[in-house]
């Protein structure tokens, strides 16, 4: 009986190492989940960041847990505050950057807010240096709260003021110290509606085939082919400890019923094959900030990107 259940269990441990993709061994299959074939690139939203005093990511705790996990991570540092094509070509000129350095080909974009249609432009002008497209929150319809911003905007004034003021602080954390080249009044017309509906009329790829509803996990540009994801909360004051909940908190009122993350419509989204779409997260959440404070009973946002990774990974992305 002994012998025999030895070699049942050889067996099955034959069998599964069978089931492991040739190129990776089982005890790396086992314990480098995120281990994907092509890197992954994190690209920031709005008055985002790369990193904050080279200590704090933009995407907090996530890159390292990734690389951790077997990833090869690069981590965008784009224009803050500018319209998607400005901060694409950005990424366009990184991306050819790594290439060059490291031998990429190819590489798995992740972009959150605005960083979702920045990806997709990528994906749209070199297709040939992309694999998979994932957006978490992406602003693919736009944000009603830049739509009511950008009714009441002004030049110089409160508005303007304070996302000035934060732009330069985060500027000076970043080491970026020159601000010149953000505009505003562009990043609100990109993030809007109708900037949404124009950009979108342009690169429609992927794009869901119903309202509010998906569109294909694969799809193709100039006979490149893609997997195309998306993801996204819709919970807003999630943690009382987290100063920005006040804020999002604000900006949720803007959405009047519709389902949001305090800055972006659960239908707004959606983009290629929807995941989920009501993660217990707001926007901040989903890329655990601020500094981890998330809801108590939510899902751990860096184990969701450990097990996106995975999903790539399972894909031979």
């Amino acid at each position: 009986m002994k012998v025999r259940a030895v070699s049942t269990a050889l067996a099955a441990a034959a069998a599964l190492t069978c089931a492991v993709p040739a190129h990776a061994g089982l005890f790396d299959w086992l314990t480098k989940p995120a281990a994907t074939k092509n890197p992954i690139v994190l690209v920031h939203g709005f008055i985002g960041f790369d990193n904050i005093l080279g200590a704090v990511n933009y995407y907090y705790q996530v890159p390292g847990e990734l690389r951790k996990k077997g990833a090869t991570v690069y981590i965008a540092s784009l224009n803050p505050s500018q319209t998607t094509e400005f901060r694409g070509e950005e990424l366009i000129q990184q991306m050819q950057q790594w290439a060059a350095a490291d031998k990429v080909s190819k590489f798995n974009l992740i972009g959150h807010s605005h960083g979702g249609p920045t990806v997709r432009y990528v994906a749209g002008t070199v297709p040939n240096m992309v694999a998979s497209v994932s957006t978490m929150a992406g602003t693919h319809f736009g944000s009603k709260v830049a739509d009511v911003v950008i009714e009441g905007y002004t030049d110089g004034g409160s508005f303007d003021q304070l996302a000035t003021a934060g732009l330069k602080l985060i500027s000076w954390l970043t080491g970026n110290k020159t601000t010149s080249s953000t505009d505003l009044t562009a990043a609100l017309g990109a993030l809007s509606s109708e900037g949404s509906a124009v950009f979108n009329a342009k690169f429609p790829t992927a794009a869901p085939t119903t309202p509010c509803g998906q569109g294909p996990e694969v799809a193709s540009i100039r006979g490149n082919q893609m997997r195309w994801y998306s993801f996204s909360g819709t919970a807003v004051k999630t943690n009382g400890w987290d100063i920005s909940d006040l804020i999002l908190g604000a900006t949720a009122k803007y959405f009047g019923d519709e389902a949001n993350d305090g800055l972006v419509g659960r239908c707004s989204s959606h983009w290629g094959k929807v995941i989920r779409d009501d993660y217990p997260w707001n926007h901040l959440d989903q890329i655990n900030q601020v500094l981890g404070t998330i809801g108590k009973d939510a899902p751990d946002p860096v184990a969701f990107y450990v097990q996106h990774a995975s999903r790539l990974k399972g894909a031979g992305l």
